[in-house]
């Protein structure tokens, strides 16, 4: 069985599900998105800049490479690279909590972030698909239509993006009620979604079984070792590194998964890649956390470790002192959750 003979079973109500997960993820980051976080990074632009390079270039640059070495189909590689375009996922601010990080970076870079990814999405899909010869085929065959792309994501992810950020603006007493519980239902229910769709096409997956762990588990840690190599590079903390790693390697899949559905018509080997990819970030950046939070706390006496000289400061507080506590209080709340 050839994985880019397969399309998986889903139906128009399906997908409208889970376009709504994906604007309720979407609404619950800007929920919790302050015009200070943007400050953030116009003030200390390097570490953002050193994030958004990784992000943006070397990620997809490395997947790319990876396509070409790892035992993948040219749906599976499309799959990979789709998983690399896209934008951090909002548990990286918990991930990176949990591991004594700077919550306060972790937050300003993936506001900032998503506002940049949803103009740059699609086209990032468009040109490193289209640098090897199978899966540009496979983009053509889909006639894939970069500014049709940028449409959907504007509607999917860009309105419900702007509208928290109205909401947080105008009302934050309402925001910072509501923001938990949109926050960690819609998270819930993107988990349920990938699980029921695994689920659902369960004789596909277990085909596929060993190929795909194998290939996602590389593929996360590259990722996860990108954002931890590229913060070292950039001369960042502790703190700043575990921030950058988890920004770096744990990715939106869910809103990949989406897409798959839209634009590729549930094509096999993409779909169970982004769906596994959507699993296993979490479940590894978990572990990831715990036993670096527990490395850092055993060699420097706390979890947080050594500032950075380039710790970065929101609303005129340290990120490595009150700044952080205050700013992280609905991570540090709710990680005890995932526990």
């Amino acid at each position: 069985m050839n994985p880019d003979d397969v399309v998986l079973n889903f139906t128009p109500g399906t997908l409208v599900i889970l376009n709504v997960v994906l604007g309720l993820i979407m609404l619950g980051i800007a929920l919790d998105t302050r015009v200070d976080d943007f400050r953030v990074v116009a003030r200390k632009p390097k570490p953002f800049i050193i994030a958004i390079l990784a992000q943006l270039i070397v990620l997809p640059a490395v997947t790319t490479a990876l396509t070409l070495i790892l035992p993948v189909s040219a749906s599976m590689a499309l799959g990979m690279i789709l998983v690399a375009c896209c934008p951090p996922g909002n548990i990286s601010q918990v991930l990176t909590h949990r591991s004594g990080g700077n919550v306060a970076l972790s937050v300003s870079m993936t506001a900032v972030g998503n506002l940049i990814y949803i103009f740059v999405l699609p086209f990032s899909i468009a040109f490193w698909g289209s640098l090897r010869a199978d899966t540009r085929a496979l983009l053509q065959s889909v006639s894939l239509n970069g500014w049709q792309m940028l449409l959907e994501i504007l509607l999917i992810i860009g309105l419900p993006f702007i509208a928290g950020l109205v909401i947080r603006a105008r009302v934050p007493a309402f925001a910072a009620k509501v923001q938990p519980f949109v926050k960690w239902f819609s998270l819930i229910a993107l988990v349920g979604f990938i699980v029921a769709a695994l689920a659902g096409n369960w004789a596909y997956f277990v085909a596929f079984l060993g190929v795909i762990i194998l290939v996602v588990t590389i593929h996360d840690a590259v990722a996860l070792a990108i954002g931890y190599g590229t913060a070292v590079v950039g001369g960042l903390g502790t703190r700043e590194r575990k921030a950058m790693t988890f920004e770096v390697g744990i990715r939106n899949a869910g809103l990949g998964l989406g897409l798959v559905f839209t634009f590729f018509g549930g094509l096999g080997g993409m779909a169970i890649v982004a769906g596994w990819w959507g699993i296993w970030d979490i479940i590894a950046g978990l572990v990831v956390a715990a036993l670096w939070a527990a490395h850092t706390r055993r060699r420097t006496g706390a979890p947080t470790g050594d500032a950075s000289r380039h710790a970065v400061r929101a609303g005129g507080a340290g990120a490595d002192g009150a700044g952080d506590a205050g700013r992280s209080t609905d991570a540090a709340g709710h990680a005890g959750d995932l526990t």
